[in-house]
């Protein structure tokens, strides 16, 4: 299983509150990839999708955590944002994959 099937299964094997979801999903439409990847991840230049990918998978992961313990530094927009960010770039990343296969 190659390095982009193995985030995009991640991805899909998620499950998180509904109300994030359906948050994250309505912020897609306003995802600006070089804006909110260089915020996200603290980098200068977004990285490939698959490579940002593992970055906000791990981002994510640490976030649920937060959350899940109720700890005192979450926030709730950070994680929608790394949600967002997720699924665009998993959006992204399949649109690429199926323009190399035709």
């Amino acid at each position: 299983m190659s390095q982009v099937e193995t985030a995009l299964k991640a991805l899909k094997s998620l499950h998180r509150p509904r109300l994030l979801i359906r948050a994250a999903r309505f912020g897609i439409a306003d995802y600006n990839r070089d804006r909110d990847l260089k915020r996200l991840m603290k980098v200068m230049t977004p990285p490939p999708p698959a490579k940002a990918l593992d970055g906000l998978l791990a981002a994510e992961a640490e976030a649920e955590e937060n959350r899940t313990k109720g700890a005192a530094g979450y926030s709730v927009a950070r994680h929608v944002e790394l949600l967002i960010a997720l699924m665009a770039e998993s959006l992204l990343l399949s649109s690429q994959q199926r323009d190399r296969t035709i």
